[in-house]
């Protein structure tokens, strides 16, 4: 295996641990993330997927935000993070976040580099940082967007190639479901 495989599989192992932590709300999901981006960096670079690139230094910075989140967040009542559902209002800030960051990042691509799929390529990549802000506030929501995010994520990776990639996103697609389930039962919502 060449140091880019070694690397793309490392970073499969790490993700799969943090979404693993995620799900059962373990906040060492975290600093997996952070390493797992990282690693993902500069796989993603050199495949010229430079939107998703470029998530995983937000995904990193977010990391630490996650964590300080998961371990000292508050709610606007002054009470502790704990999972809650954002509702129909939330849902539709999440839409509306997504809707207008994915052309904005899209237009970005198109316009200041060689991306391979510009628009394809900022469709999860702005769903990602909605899910991110989204799990690190504990709110039930993330999992739908990550599911739409990995399912996208998937065939972007296949076009380029990225097996290891294609292999971790159908799996996360199935932990996301996971994570929606596992979540909602902690809510004791059917």
């Amino acid at each position: 295996m060449t140091l880019h495989q070694w690397l793309e599989a490392a970073a499969t192992v790490l993700g799969i641990a943090m979404v693993v932590c995620n799900i059962r709300v373990i906040h060492w999901g975290w600093p997996l993330a952070f390493a797992s981006s990282v690693l993902s960096f500069f796989v993603l670079w050199q495949g010229r997927l430079y939107a998703n690139a470029s998530l995983q230094i937000f995904f990193a910075v977010m990391a630490l935000w996650g964590w300080f989140q998961w371990l000292r967040g508050r709610r606007e009542d002054g009470s502790a993070l704990q999972v809650a559902a954002m509702g129909r209002r939330g849902l539709g800030a999440v839409v509306l976040a997504w809707a207008l960051l994915w052309p904005a990042v899209a237009w970005l691509l198109a316009h200041h580099t060689d991306s391979a799929v510009p628009w394809w390529d900022a469709f999860p990549t702005a769903g990602s940082i909605v899910g991110t802000v989204v799990l690190a506030r504990k709110f039930i929501e993330n999992w739908l967007v990550w599911i739409v995010v990995n399912m996208v994520s998937v065939a972007l990776f296949a076009h380029q190639g990225l097996w290891w990639f294609v292999a971790l996103y159908a799996v996360f697609t199935v932990m996301a479901a996971l994570g929606w389930r596992a979540w909602r039962q902690r809510l004791g919502t059917p």
